[in-house]
């Protein structure tokens, strides 16, 4: 496999990768060397896929997901002071590229090759790609969510409709599926908030909702600090029981699926959920280290998400 990734989105032009053939099989093969290199959980709960065109549309959304978070960061590298500006105007030639795809255009990026090639075999609209893209640009213009149901809006823009996404490659027996996919993304991003706390507030940023720290007595300037207090605990705590309530309503929805891709499902949720059983166990301290599985977790996890899709009627 190909591991070395070339990530090049330029202002405001974006270049295709030289290396990389204009056609489908091999622009598949460039979504699955990316998905590879930057989402190992996501990499090995798709192995289970067994169907290949699934197993590769969905390295294709993936693909498409992080290239917009690659524009995100070289806008930033390249235009510090004027970095809102900078992405905007990166993530709209993006979309209308995207535009473009679903209007039958030809590409010249592997991304948008793959993503074309998705849409001839499963429908997703368009509007779903661009609330992600929605989702991104919130990142230029907010660094503080006042309440859970701001927190909850970009959860969905970024992580819902990726799962509403996936959900048409999937494939289901009936819409009751989609709430709990989108209560799925929701508890994947409010577990990546958890872990990433301590990076975040690196970089300025703190998505733990402004009013609730303010119910729990904790300071922003501690989170800032990576000053872990009683009162941090306490809400950590609270917090991640929320989280979980969420993967509770997503492992509903998994028996819609199809049979054959209940599995992947059923491990990002598992694998995901321990990733706050691993901050549990640090007393919740995100300033302890950024909450990881190994391996042999990750194993374990996907021998625990079997027993649990075998149980299905």
């Amino acid at each position: 496999m190909n591991q070395t990734i070339i990530l090049t989105p330029g202002l405001p032009v974006y270049h295709t990768p030289a290396h990389v053939p204009h056609n489908a099989d091999h622009a598949y093969e460039y979504c699955r060397d990316i998905t590879y290199s930057f989402a190992k959980t996501f990499y090995f709960a798709s192995y289970f896929l067994r169907n290949e065109k699934k197993r590769s549309a969905c390295y294709a959304i993936y693909a498409f997901c992080r290239f917009i978070d690659e524009i995100t960061d070289h806008a930033e590298q390249l235009a510090k002071d004027n970095y809102s500006d900078a992405v905007r105007l990166a993530l709209n030639e993006w979309e209308n590229d995207l535009d473009a795809v679903y209007s039958g255009a030809p590409s010249a990026h592997p991304v948008l090759i793959a993503w074309a090639d998705v849409l001839e075999r499963y429908h997703i609209p368009p509007g779903l790609p661009k609330e992600l893209i929605e989702g991104c640009l919130m990142d230029t213009y907010l660094t503080r969510y006042n309440s859970f149901d701001d927190l909850y809006t970009y959860c969905y823009k970024v992580a819902s409709v990726v799962g509403l996404m996936t959900s048409e490659v999937f494939g289901y027996s009936s819409k009751d599926a989609l709430p709990h996919a989108i209560d799925l993304g929701i508890a994947m991003q409010l577990t990546n908030i958890a872990r990433d706390v301590a990076e975040d507030a690196d970089r300025g940023r703190i998505y733990l909702p402004t009013e609730e720290l303010e119910m729990f007595g904790v300071y922003e300037q501690d989170i800032l600090d990576h000053e872990f207090t009683g009162e941090m605990e306490y809400y950590m705590r609270y917090y991640t029981q929320r989280a979980h309530r969420y993967y509770e309503s997503a492992d509903k929805g998994i028996s819609y699926l199809d049979r054959d891709s209940r599995l992947t499902v059923q491990l990002m949720s598992t694998n995901y959920r321990r990733i706050l059983n691993r901050l549990s166990k640090q007393n919740y301290n995100p300033f302890a280290g950024r909450a990881r599985l190994n391996t042999m977790q990750k194993a374990a996890g996907a021998f625990s998400a079997w027993r649990t899709v075998k149980a299905m009627a």
